[in-house]
C-alpha cells in the first residue's frame, strides 16, 4: 500500500522517515540535528493506483496501533512539538517488541505499521546494539517478503554510518556549505545506482536535487 505522508521540515538534522520502497511508498520527512541526515527519498510514482495487501490472520491491530501512535509522537517531536517520551524510550519499547515478535512484519502490523516500526529503528541512534538488532531482524524480513527493501537500505546506511563505515546505497547525507555531501562515502560508487533500483530506490542522481532543495531551506 502506498501512504501519502506529510514532509516536515526542522531547522536542524533531516531525517525522512518513511521510504520509497520497492511498492512505491511515499517518504515522510522530518529533522533533528545541525546538519541534515537524510533517511528516506521522494517516490517516484506516488500517484500511480496500488491494490492494498490483504489483511493477514496473525494481524495484530493493537502493536499496529502502538506503533503508529509511537510514530506520531516520534514526527511530533521533529516538528517542535512536546516530546515527554523521547526517543530513548521509544527504542527501549522497540527492544521488547523485537524481544516479543521479531521484527513487525507486513502480516503482523501492515505496511504502515512496519514502517513505523522502522522509523523508530532509525532514530534509535541513542543504543546502536538495538539499532543494529533491529536491522538484522528487517534484513530477515526482507527476505521473506514481509519487510520493505527501501528501509532496509536506509537502516543499514544508517548503522554504518553510526559505525564511522562507508555506506552502501548514499541515503545518509548532510547539507554542507555547498549543499548535500556523503555523512560517509559510498563503498563502491560504481554499484551505488544497481543497488538503488534493486532496493526501489530513485536514482542517487533525483535524490541529492531532492536534498539540494531540502539543504536550501535549512
Amino acid at each position: 500500500m502506498r501512504r501519502s505522508v506529510p514532509v516536515v521540515l526542522l531547522t536542524t538534522v533531516l531525517s525522512l522517515v518513511a521510504c520509497a520502497g520497492v511498492d512505491g511508498r511515499t517518504p515522510t520527512a522530518t529533522a533533528s540535528g545541525s546538519s541534515a541526515t537524510a533517511t528516506a527519498p521522494p517516490s517516484s510514482d506516488a500517484a500511480a493506483p496500488t491494490t492494498p495487501r490483504p489483511r493477514s490472520p496473525s494481524f495484530d491491530q493493537a502493536l499496529h496501533d502502538e506503533l503508529l501512535a509511537m510514530l506520531d509522537r516520534d514526527q511530533a517531536a521533529r516538528a517542535g512539538g512536546a516530546d515527554p517520551e523521547g526517543d530513548r524510550a521509544r527504542t527501549q519499547r522497540l527492544a521488547e517488541i523485537l524481544d516479543r515478535h521479531g521484527w513487525p512484519t507486513y502480516d503482523r502490523v501492515g505496511e504502515d505499521g512496519e514502517d513505523a516500526a522502522w522509523a523508530i529503528a532509525q532514530h534509535s541512534d541513542l543504543d546502536p546494539a538495538v539499532q543494529a538488532r533491529a536491522l538484522d531482524l528487517l534484513r530477515v524480513a526482507v527476505e521473506a517478503g514481509q519487510g520493505s527493501p527501501g528501509n532496509l537500505a536506509y537502516l543499514e546506511d544508517r548503522v554504518a554510518v553510526g559505525e564511522g563505515r562507508p555506506q552502501r546505497y548514499g541515503t545518509q547525507v548532510g547539507c554542507g556549505p555547498d549543499g548535500p555531501e556523503p555523512a560517509t562515502p559510498l563503498a563502491d560508487e560504481d554499484a551505488v545506482e544497481e543497488l538503488r533500483a534493486a532496493a526501489g530506490l530513485d536514482p542517487l542522481a533525483d535524490y541529492l536535487d531532492e536534498m539540494t532543495a531540502v539543504c536550501a531551506t535549512d
